[in-house]
């Protein structure tokens, strides 16, 4: 039988129906052109640039300035590609893209032109299991796109992106299953209502974090950006792609990027209630289109985390990352979800007392850390932190792996501004020192 909240789901005219499905399609346009501006501005920011402030307010319009001029530029298909399939793969990843946001809930039941609608497209008692199948679709875009093309590079770069993204969704399924215990539903609009006194964020933080780490893995983002990998790979699965299909491939990477965090944002952070308790102050903070702001203002949240971790951690080696993915993450996701389903289990046979119940989570959650820290390797002998003197050779240690030593930071900390020049000593050419050297 269905549920109250999603008897409000089916009864809109097909116009309502017609206006949500075009506002959606807008704002995540809207929303990927906004997002890009806001990287370049913020990495600019961390790399003591000015990034664009040219074209428009505060450069707002030079996203669309980019958009339009990618779009207009030739359109090369190489000689070697399966036409057909070179054509479909950028619609194959950027569909879905779209689709996925049909179940996102943006707010409760609102006045919408005179008729009361929520504020979501959609809603079905497997809303997530759909968000996860609809994304899954997208890797096979990437695939036959880095096949189709006719090189290497490109087929290489598509063959890591479906094992990446394969390997964390795998991390992120487990991470949901602890939600879907707590709230005893699969449907979105019922998970945010679940969450009215407690976010998820705050009771289930272990499969909180995984999901954020599996997230950025999933989206293919700094510093898990190894199918771009520009020095291995040449640039990844869309190498030979230009104009308008390597601009729906762009538009599929931020449109997945504002999915993830808008599924956080309803999985983990209360969907639109107001934060921090608002509601309990101001009765109508989650009434009417106030819940619009809290949404957004939490899914750019994350938004900027992408940003931040793209501005300042460099990219992983593929073993670590896959490493991390199979021997950290999932082992972990499903040590905590049999611990949540235990303590379900024991919740609805009688219950347990609560200083108990709080102290065995406490431990859980420790050991959980200890395996996520614990050392994977012994190291037989100490490195040595000497700086080595010119034209000394560097011996690796006996039994281990062979490392390249540090140079040490200058004596006032790291060197601000710009580089200090070259200055090289009289009566000697550039190319004396470079035989030096």
């Amino acid at each position: 039988m269905p549920s109250e909240m999603l008897s409000e789901f089916g009864h809109d005219p097909w116009w309502v129906i017609g206006l949500k499905a075009i506002l959606v399609f807008v704002v995540l346009v809207l929303l990927t052109l906004f997002n890009i501006w806001w990287e370049r501005r913020v990495v600019a920011r961390m790399q003591h640039r000015i990034g664009p402030n040219v074209n428009g307010p505060f450069g707002l319009l030079q996203s669309l300035a980019d958009g339009v001029k990618l779009a207009l530029k030739e359109d090369i298909i190489p000689k070697a590609a399966d036409k057909a399939v070179y054509i479909l793969a950028p619609i194959i990843v950027v569909v879905p893209a779209f689709v996925t946001f049909s179940v996102i809930p943006f707010g409760p039941v609102v006045n919408f032109f005179g008729h009361e609608t929520p504020l979501q497209l959609t809603d079905m008692p497997v809303a997530v299991l759909f968000v996860m199948a609809i994304a899954s679709i997208g890797i096979y875009g990437i695939v036959l796109g880095g096949w189709a093309s006719g090189s290497t590079y490109s087929l290489l770069g598509g063959l890591r992106s479906s094992a990446q993204m394969i390997s964390y969704e795998v991390a992120m399924g487990l991470s949901l299953v602890a939600v879907f215990l707590y709230a005893g539903s699969l449907s979105t609009s019922e998970i945010v209502a679940a969450q009215q006194d407690w976010w998820y964020g705050l009771v289930l933080a272990p499969s909180f974090v995984i999901y954020c780490i599996s997230m950025v893995g999933e989206t293919n983002r700094a510093p898990f950006d190894l199918p771009e990998a520009e020095g291995e790979l040449v640039g990844g699965f869309h190498t030979e792609y230009s104009s308008l299909k390597f601009a729906l491939f762009f538009l599929a990477e931020y449109i997945n990027m504002a999915t993830v965090s808008a599924l956080a944002t309803t999985l983990f952070l209360g969907g639109w209630h107001a934060p921090f308790w608002i509601d309990h102050i101001w009765p109508g903070a989650n009434e009417g289109y106030w819940p619009l702001l809290w949404f957004f203002g939490k899914m750019f949240f994350f938004i900027f985390i992408f940003i931040w971790l793209r501005g300042s951690l460099p990219r992983l080696r593929y073993d670590q990352f896959m490493a991390l993915g199979w021997k950290v993450l999932i082992p972990i996701s499903l040590v905590w979800l049999l611990a949540v389903a235990t303590v379900k289990a024991i919740q609805l046979n009688g219950g347990l007392d609560r200083p108990v119940l709080l102290v065995a989570l406490g431990v859980l959650l420790v050991a959980l850390l200890g395996l996520l820290l614990w050392p994977s390797r012994k190291t037989t002998e100490a490195p040595d932190d000497r700086a080595p003197a010119a034209g000394e050779r560097v011996q690796a240690p006996s039994g281990a792996r062979r490392t390249f030593p540090t140079p040490p930071m200058p004596a006032g900390g790291a060197t601000r501004g710009a580089a200090q020049p070259l200055v090289f000593s009289q009566g000697r050419s550039a190319n004396v020192v470079r035989e030096e050297a």
